[in-house]
C-alpha cells in the first residue's frame, strides 16, 4: 500500500512537470568566404530543479568577493579563469541534462535557404523535431522554449512560427507549449547553453576541443546536417 501511495505520488509529480529546452547559437549568418565556416545551434533539455543553477549562482559571488567584477556568465567574454570554474560546475552535472547540436557547414547550405527569414527558423525546426523525439512528452504537462532575447521583427516571427508548428506536430495530446525570449543575464540555463555552444563551435570552427572535453560527456548528440551534400555554393 505504502509502495503505491509513493508510486502515485511520484507518478503526480511527474506528469506535473515542464519539460525545459533552453536554445542557443554560434557562428554568423554571413555566407560568404568572410564569414564563419560553421553555424551551431544547441540546446539544453531539462526539468526543475535546474541542475547547477545554484552552484553557478555561488560561484558567481565566490568570484565577485575574489575580486572578478561579474554580472552573468558568457563564455566569450570571461576571462579564462572565470571559464574554468564554470566549466567546472557544469562538467559535475552533465548527468542531470541533455545538450544537442545542430552543426551547419554554411558552404553547403542552398542559396535559397541562406537568407535568414529562412535559414534560422528552419534549423530551430530541425533541431527541435530532433530533441523532442527522444522524449516521452507523456510525462510531461508542458514544453517551454526559452531562447536569448531575440528583437520583435521578421525573423522572430518567423522562428516563432516554425516553432509553433514542430511543437504542434510533436506534442501529446493535452498537452501545451510556450515559446519565451529571456534575457541571457537573468537565466542561468541560458549561460549554461552559452558555454556549452561555445566549446562546441570552437571545435568544429577552430579544431580547439579543449573545452568541448569537457562537457563531451553531456552531449546527447552532434548533427551535422550537410554532411553528405557535396555542392559548396561559395
Amino acid at each position: 500500500m505504502l509502495i503505491s501511495t509513493v508510486y502515485l505520488a511520484w507518478r503526480q509529480y511527474t506528469m506535473s512537470k515542464p519539460l525545459y529546452i533552453f536554445l542557443d547559437e554560434a557562428g554568423n549568418l554571413d555566407f560568404t568566404d568572410k564569414g564563419t565556416e560553421y553555424f551551431i545551434l544547441t540546446s539544453l533539455t531539462t526539468f526543475r530543479p535546474f541542475p547547477a543553477y545554484n552552484e553557478l549562482v555561488k560561484l558567481r559571488y565566490d568570484l565577485i568577493e575574489y575580486g572578478f567584477n561579474i554580472e552573468s556568465f558568457h563564455a566569450t567574454e570571461d576571462r579564462q579563469p572565470v571559464r574554468d570554474r564554470v566549466f567546472e560546475v557544469i562538467n559535475s552535472k552533465l548527468d542531470e541534462f541533455q545538450i544537442d547540436a545542430l552543426i551547419v557547414e554554411k558552404r553547403k547550405t542552398g542559396k535559397a535557404l541562406q537568407k535568414d527569414i529562412r535559414f534560422y527558423p528552419e534549423m530551430v525546426g530541425y533541431l527541435l523535431r530532433f530533441v523532442l523525439g527522444k522524449h516521452d512528452l507523456s510525462k510531461y504537462s508542458q514544453v517551454i522554449v526559452v531562447t536569448d532575447t531575440i528583437p520583435l521583427n521578421r525573423k522572430r516571427r518567423a522562428i516563432e512560427g516554425k516553432t509553433k508548428e514542430v511543437l504542434k506536430d510533436c506534442i501529446s495530446k493535452g498537452m501545451s507549449f510556450r515559446i519565451m525570449h529571456h534575457n541571457s543575464k537573468s537565466n542561468m540555463c541560458l549561460q549554461i547553453i552559452d558555454y556549452c555552444c561555445w566549446a562546441i563551435f570552437k571545435k568544429w570552427e577552430r579544431d580547439d576541443d579543449r573545452s568541448y572535453k569537457l562537457i563531451q560527456e553531456g552531449i546527447k548528440s552532434e548533427f551535422p546536417i550537410f554532411r553528405n551534400g557535396k555542392i559548396k555554393y561559395y
